[in-house]
């Protein structure tokens, strides 16, 4: 354990204290299996961590063994922390863990609005120590030991971006990549943001792929305000590790500023693109390297990439990129974030009339994620599920979004109840998904 300063020691215990005053946060929704969930007390303990935190797990259904895990973190502030709580149950981030058969896993650390963010986004005041035992509890719990010893991809919001890129220094042995949205953590001490702790860059972090991904008014197109701080942050950190050879890009979101916006369609597909290359051919094997000669290359804040053997600029300051493919989606993306699809969703299964109530399953569209439903009755389209949807922070999606990019509460049934229906007659019913580009799925027929 670390010796703690008088300063820091004070800020722990003051911490502590406040956060003893205040009720638990509300465990909603419950987290039955798939689902599993642990909770570990604040510590008094110097170094260890002054919050309760929350850990919740979704396990693929049929995955005999996982081959990794998909951590989705929330940023600061107790709106943040509490909106973690639904992270794991997100339909769209379930079908990139169901894909690599990772498992998924949302934190929701209980910090109280006026304390000190840092002292869990920061992963070395003790974060790190409890995510880990988190692991290993949950791997007991779901019957899946091997959770302890996966590698990790991470995605972290604002803090969580500190956090994600922390772990991302700290165990660069275990990460298989991380996507660090508005975020990053601190490589050189910074008078303006003394109250931070620099972190050390070791060479085994220079293989790990890394996306810095802020909005353009968190001080690029928009310099001054709260969020002035956050692109001269994420230029520092970029231009430290691709200066020697980093796997770091830089995909600004055009449209946003400290909120998520359409992030997820270019995150997934980045974290599909370095799961796919880099998590081990059989479990326990190390992390591959990912190979670089199919990379591509783009200046930093520009809009083009090209091949990495024909980039004509310094390749040590240029944006990296994996393949073709992510280059292609990476230049929509910062132009407007408007990523496609020509592909339709997977068509609803398990579609159940009892009464005049339809219930059904629907897994998401991995590059699109979900919209909504449309029901049919003897053909005619009677309502769509939701009614209405709502996302102030991108496209309107099937589960609605917080501004931490999780579901929101209460999370959404996928049920239709019919009460406009004839009494006098059998009808027939027909649920179709929808991705977010619009793109139907086959009808799905209910049975009774």
């Amino acid at each position: 354990m670390r010796v703690l300063s008088l300063s820091l020691l004070a800020i722990t215990t003051f911490a502590t204290s406040l956060y003893a005053q205040l009720a638990p946060y509300d465990v909603f929704p419950q987290a039955n299996p798939p689902y599993y969930r642990v909770r570990y007390e604040a510590s008094t303990l110097p170094g260890e961590l002054i919050f309760p935190v929350n850990y919740t797990i979704w396990i693929p259904p049929g995955v005999q063994t996982l081959r990794g895990l998909i951590v989705h973190q929330h940023g600061c502030g107790e709106g943040s922390c509490k909106s973690g709580l639904t992270g794991a149950f997100d339909l769209h981030w379930q079908a990139l863990a169901a894909k690599h058969q990772c498992a998924l896993l949302s934190p929701s650390y209980e910090q109280p609005e006026k304390a000190d963010c840092q002292m869990w986004c920061d992963p070395r005041n003790g974060s790190s120590d409890a995510f880990q035992k988190g692991l290993t509890d949950l791997g007991a719990h779901s019957g899946h030991p091997e959770l302890a010893k996966v590698p990790w991809a991470l995605w972290g919001h604002s803090g969580g971006g500190h956090w994600a890129g922390g772990m991302a220094l700290l165990h660069p042995e275990r990460v298989a990549a991380a996507w660090l949205r508005s975020g990053v953590p601190l490589l050189r001490a910074n008078p303006e943001r003394a109250t931070i702790k620099a972190h050390t860059l070791p060479d085994a972090a220079l293989k790990v792929p890394i996306m810095c991904n802020p909005g353009t008014k968190e001080g690029v197109t928009v310099k001054d305000g709260r969020f002035g701080g956050v692109w001269p942050a994420n230029e520092d950190f970029f231009t430290h590790l691709r200066s020697k050879g980093g796997l770091i890009g830089v995909a600004v979101d055009p449209l946003t500023a400290h909120e998520c916006g359409n992030q997820r369609y270019m995150a997934i597909a980045w974290l599909d693109a370095c799961l796919t290359a880099r998590l081990p051919k059989e479990n326990g094997a190390p992390l591959r390297t990912l190979e670089t000669n199919e990379s591509w290359l783009a200046p930093l804040l520009g809009t083009e990439a090209t091949p990495a053997a024909t980039f004509a600029d310094d390749k040590n300051k240029a944006v990296w990129l994996p393949n073709a493919h992510i280059a292609e989606l990476w230049t929509h993306y910062v132009k407007d974030t408007a990523i496609g699809d020509t592909t339709p969703p997977p068509a609803p299964s398990n579609v159940r009339l009892n009464g005049m109530e339809l219930t059904w399953q629907a897994l998401a569209d991995l590059e699109s994620g979900l919209s909504h439903f449309v029901i049919e009755r003897d053909g005619e389209i009677i309502g769509k599920v939701p009614e209405e949807q709502k996302n102030p922070f991108g496209r309107p999606v099937f589960q609605g979004l917080q501004y931490s990019d999780t579901p929101s509460q209460p999370l959404v049934r996928m049920a239709f109840t019919d009460t406009k229906a004839s009494t006098d007659r059998k009808h027939t019913y027909q649920v179709i998904a929808v991705n977010t580009v619009g793109l139907q799925s086959a009808k799905t027929p209910a049975k009774e």
